[in-house]
């Protein structure tokens, strides 16, 4: 149990709304692990991927000494429950051997659950919206992309919320992930 009840995990099932995942990889092939995250969430089962953005070269954050990342944000409309979307997440990086061993530090693949519609979760295993993504260049940007209408529930619209932060270590590439 994760500590809330989170009404739409007891049928498994919500209604459709649009859910907001951003990828990032700085270890290996990262364009190859971004490709197949990607195409791991577009095979799950009731979420369907609306929109992906360019990939963008990004300077790490926290654990500075580390190789830059690429990131990029899938939006996607799903019937999925919030906590069924943590848990495909959590298993695409797992079956990219995801470690966890130091805070923000290098990882082959990194999927997370930025936001589900206008779900609000305080919980154990999951925050909605994520809780950092609004001071997030390297999310804010790539989303903005890919939906620029997008708001980012008790924070705002992300075009207002980027243009208080500094982009700068935030780089479109040429690179692309279908």
């Amino acid at each position: 149990m994760t500590g809330f009840l989170d009404v739409d995990t007891l049928s498994g099932m919500a209604p459709l709304r649009v859910a907001t995942f951003s990828l990032g990889s700085n270890l290996g092939d990262r364009l190859e692990y971004l490709q197949g995250a990607t195409n791991a969430l577009r095979a799950t089962p009731g979420l369907k991927i609306t929109g992906i953005s360019s990939v963008y070269e990004t300077t790490p954050v926290g654990l500075v000494d580390q190789p830059d990342f690429l990131n990029l944000v899938v939006v996607t409309e799903s019937t999925l429950a919030s906590m069924v979307m943590l848990e495909r997440a959590l298993a695409i990086e797992d079956a990219y051997a995801r470690v966890r061993s130091v805070h923000w530090g290098p990882r082959t693949v990194d999927v997370d659950l930025i936001a589900v519609g206008d779900r609000v979760l305080d919980g154990k295993d999951l925050t909605l919206p994520h809780p950092r993504a609004h001071e997030r260049a390297f999310v804010l940007v790539p989303w903005l992309e890919v939906d620029p209408d997008a708001v980012l529930v008790g924070h705002g619209r992300v075009a207002d919320l980027l243009a208080g932060l500094d982009a700068t270590g935030v780089r479109r590439t040429d690179l692309g992930v279908e």
